[in-house]
C-alpha cells in the first residue's frame, strides 16, 4: 500500500461517514478533496483533475431534469396521476396495484424516483387514509416502485449508472448497449418489486385487500375528478412521448433531446422555466459530480484497488452479489443511494471480477443497485422522511417512524440475500 492510496482511502471514508451524520452536499466536499489529492499530492496537472468531472453525465442529466420539472411545474404530473388513480373506478382492492405500476411508470418515462415520490408520496399517503390502507404497507408501495423503476435508462439513476458503467465497459469486457442498460432496469425492478410487494402483503395489504367490497365506493370521494388538461399540458404530454420515441427507437441522446425539447417549453411558455430550474434536483447533481470526482482521483492513488482487492478476497462469483448488495445498502443507508453509493461502488466492480478470477458484471452492478437502494424506505433517507412527513394526521407517526427504520436497515441484509440467491445462486440475469 503506497502513501497516497491509503491517504485517498481515509479521505474518501471521512466525506461519506460525514454524508452520514451530516446534512451537507459532499460533491462540494469531492470536488475539493479531488483537487487536493490530485494536484497536491499525485502531482497532476490542475486540468486534467478537472477532467475527472463527468461532464455528459452532467449534461444528461440537467436536460432530462429540466424538461421532468417543467412538467411537473405546469400541472401535468399530477394530472396524469389523478387520471390513472381513478381507473379503479369503486374497485378500491385495485388501488394498490394501480398506484404501484403508476409510480413505477412515471419513474420509467424520464423524471426518476425523487421528483416522483415527491409528487405522490403526499397524494398516496393521503389515500391510503381514505381507503383505509395502513401507511407502512403505502410507503412500501410507493418508494419500492420508484426505486425499483429508477434505473431505467432514461431517467436520472439510470444515466448515471450507465455513464459509471460506459467508462469501465472496456475493463468489463462489454459493449454499454441500450439492451445490456434495459437488462439492468428489468432486474432491478423485478427484485425490488418482489422484497417491497413481499412486505406489502404480509404487513397488512393482503388483509385489507381480502377486507375490501366488491367494488361500490365512490371514486370521487377517493380521487376527485381534476380539470381537463389545458393545450399546455397536451404539448407536455406530446413531447414526452416524443422522448421517450426518439431515444428507445431511433437511438437519439437523452440528454440532448431533453434539452431541444426543453428549449420548445421555454420559446412557447409551457411551463415557467424559472420555476423549473429551482425544483431541478441539483444538489444531487453536483452530489454525483463531486463523488465521481473524487472516486476517480481515489482510483489513480490507488485506493481503490484496495477495496476491490478486499472484497475480491472475501469473494466468489457467486457470492460477490451478496456481498455487494450488503455493503451498498449498509452505506446507503446513511447516506446518497445515488449521488454516494453509486459512484463509489460501480467503479469497483472490474477490481473485482479480476481479483476474483471471474464474475458476470450484468448481475454484480445489479447487485449494486438493488442493495443501494431497498434501504430508502428508512425515515433516515428522502423518501422514507416524505412518506412519514405527509402521512395523515390520524396515524402514529412514531411507530411509523420505529417501523420504517426496522424496515430500512434490514433491507441490507435481505437485499444481500435476495441478490445472492437471484443472481448468485440462480445465476440471473
Amino acid at each position: 500500500m503506497t502513501a497516497p492510496a491509503i491517504v485517498s482511502l481515509i479521505v474518501v471514508a471521512a466525506i461519506v461517514t460525514l454524508s452520514c451524520f451530516r446534512d451537507l452536499n459532499v460533491g462540494i466536499l469531492g470536488v475539493a478533496a479531488a483537487l487536493a489529492l490530485g494536484v497536491g499530492m499525485l502531482h497532476i496537472p490542475l486540468k486534467e483533475v478537472q477532467a475527472n468531472w463527468p461532464v455528459n453525465m452532467f449534461m444528461t442529466l440537467v436536460g432530462v431534469t429540466f424538461m421532468f420539472s417543467c412538467a411537473q411545474v405546469n400541472g401535468t404530473m399530477e394530472k396524469i396521476t389523478s387520471h390513472a388513480v381513478r381507473l379503479a373506478r369503486g374497485n378500491t382492492a385495485l388501488i394498490p396495484i394501480i398506484i404501484y405500476f403508476l409510480i413505477a411508470a412515471i419513474t420509467t418515462a424520464g423524471p426518476g424516483n425523487i421528483p416522483t415520490v415527491v409528487l405522490m408520496a403526499p397524494v398516496c399517503m393521503a389515500l391510503a387514509d381514505r381507503i383505509g390502507l395502513n401507511a407502512f404497507a403505502m410507503t412500501l408501495l410507493v418508494v419500492g416502485a420508484a426505486d425499483g423503476a429508477a434505473f431505467s435508462p432514461i431517467a436520472p439513476t439510470g444515466i448515471i449508472t450507465n455513464n459509471l458503467v460506459e467508462k469501465m465497459s472496456g475493463q468489463l469486457g462489454i459493449t454499454m448497449t441500450t439492451t445490456f442498460a434495459w437488462t439492468i432496469y428489468a432486474w432491478s425492478f423485478i427484485a425490488q418489486t418482489l422484497i417491497n410487494f413481499g412486505g406489502f402483503f404480509i404487513f397488512g395489504g393482503a388483509k385489507w385487500m381480502r377486507a375490501q367490497k366488491s367494488g361500490k365506493v365512490s371514486i370521487d370521494n377517493l380521487a376527485p375528478k381534476p380539470a381537463p388538461m389545458n393545450l399546455k399540458q397536451w404539448v407536455t404530454v406530446a413531447a414526452i412521448v416524443v422522448l421517450i420515441v426518439m431515444v428507445l427507437f431511433f437511438g437519439w441522446d437523452v440528454g440532448m433531446t431533453a434539452f431541444f425539447l426543453g428549449a420548445i417549453f421555454v420559446i412557447f411558455t409551457i411551463a415557467d422555466d424559472d420555476e423549473a430550474v429551482k425544483n431541478m434536483p441539483w444538489g444531487v447533481i453536483i452530489m454525483v459530480g463531486g463523488m465521481s470526482m473524487i472516486i476517480s482521483i481515489m482510483d489513480a492513488a490507488g485506493g481503490l484497488a484496495i477495496i476491490t482487492k478486499s472484497i475480491g478476497t472475501i469473494s466468489t462469483p457467486i457470492t460477490a452479489n451478496g456481498f455487494l448488495a450488503l455493503f451498498s445498502g449498509i452505506i446507503s443507508a446513511y447516506s446518497s443511494s445515488s449521488g454516494v453509493v453509486l459512484p463509489m461502488f460501480l467503479p469497483m466492480v472490474p477490481g473485482i471480477i479480476a481479483k476474483m478470477g471471474g464474475g458476470d458484471p450484468a448481475s454484480l452492478i445489479t447487485s449494486i443497485c438493488v442493495g443501494s437502494h431497498l434501504v430508502d424506505t428508512s425515515p433516515l433517507s428522502l423518501f422514507g422522511a416524505l412518506c412519514l412527513a405527509t402521512a395523515a394526521s390520524t396515524v402514529d407517526k412514531r411507530k411509523l417512524f420505529r417501523n420504517l427504520l426496522i424496515w430500512g436497515l434490514s433491507m441490507s441484509v435481505v437485499g444481500g440475500v435476495v441478490c445472492l440467491l437471484l443472481f448468485g445462486v440462480l445465476g440471473l440475469p
